[in-house]
């Protein structure tokens, strides 16, 4: 019996991550090669005619499980019936502005798109967060959708995750896919937290710690976490333009993983709202390890902390504390 449509809301269709990432959906890659969907495109009134653009790209493309697109610049009407909200669009941080400039545009943002979803998403609609800073973000729209669940709403730090994988597999010359349960704790910014204390690798002999196959320390606790914590930058460097391609392609395992479950025995890296779980502040929306089950996470609990992993986590909650401050005084 063929499934329903699941509506998915990508904002910022029209930039360079939405132009990677709507396909990917259209595709199946996000939710699954069964599941027909229906993209509700958002962007701004200048990017009306280029989000007009990607609709004829879709059409073109005739992805099977596509059954609709709406292209708009009216945030009531992409926010109708939406199961899934990907919010990548934002206010980026231009040359000569302060902290607190950025902050206050994307708090009118995240008012704004919040207020939409919570009168016009669907029942237990799940929000991700991409746009920066995204932590900060998701709070933000968090406080102004209070009807919707603050287990359905989180931020991508899949992405920094993933990059942790990847500088672990180059490393040791291994699949990407061998690896696993490396863990991004805290902001998405340059004070995360990659940690592989607890990570393994898939050997021939079977699942080694992956800190044992490094054997490294030094590695493992300074360039290892500076190219994770800096990569975005690198790429912008190398690139000229922001990561889209890897930023969309995390976007889907985020929502995919959370609506379908995570492998057992294998966490993964969300940006979620804190409970007070390893010491981190509660009312924080933080990095942890998670698995997912039945369209729901958890927070892997239990795992040991160490005081060079504990030093870690302090300083990125603090970063997110004086951020929600500054966050929270935009609003006055």
């Amino acid at each position: 019996m063929a499934k329903d449509p699941v509506r998915v809301l990508v904002t910022g269709a029209a930039g360079q991550i939405g132009y990677a990432l709507v396909p990917m959906i259209a595709r199946g890659v996000m939710l699954g090669a069964d599941q027909p969907v229906i993209l509700h495109m958002l962007d701004i009134p200048p990017a009306a005619e280029a989000l007009n653009g990607v609709k004829m790209e879709l059409v073109d493309a005739a992805f099977p499980l596509l059954k609709g697109v709406v292209a708009t610049t009216d945030v009531v009407e992409a926010c109708k019936g939406v199961n899934i909200a990907v919010m990548v669009g934002g206010f980026p941080r231009k040359e000569g502005m302060e902290r607190k400039d950025v902050m206050s545009k994307n708090v009118s943002i995240y008012k704004s798109q919040a207020s939409s979803l919570e009168a016009h998403a669907a029942a237990n609609c799940k929000v991700l967060v991409v746009a920066n800073p995204a932590n900060t973000n998701a709070l933000i729209l968090k406080e102004f959708a209070p009807s919707i669940p603050e287990k359905n709403i989180s931020c991508l730090t899949r992405l920094d995750h993933n990059r942790a994988l990847g500088q672990v597999s180059e490393r040791l010359s291994v699949q990407v896919s061998d690896v696993k349960n490396v863990i991004i704790w805290g902001n998405h910014s340059s004070t995360q937290y990659p940690d592989v204390t607890h990570a393994t690798v898939k050997t021939s002999a079977g699942d080694k710690a992956a800190k044992e196959l490094v054997a490294d320390d030094a590695w493992l606790n300074g360039e290892f976490i500076s190219t994770v914590q800096q990569r975005g930058a690198a790429i912008i460097k190398a690139r000229k333009f922001s990561s889209a391609l890897s930023a969309a392609s995390s976007a889907c395992d985020h929502i995919r993983d959370w609506v379908v479950g995570t492998p057992e025995g294998t966490w993964v890296s969300m940006g979620v709202y804190s409970d007070g779980s390893y010491d981190v502040p509660a009312g924080l929306i933080y990095s942890f390890p998670v698995t997912c089950k039945n369209g729901e996470w958890s927070i892997v609990q239990g795992l040991s902390i160490d005081d060079f992993s504990r030093n870690k986590l302090v300083k990125t909650a603090e970063e997110l504390s004086e951020e929600k401050a500054l966050a929270y005084s935009c609003l006055v």
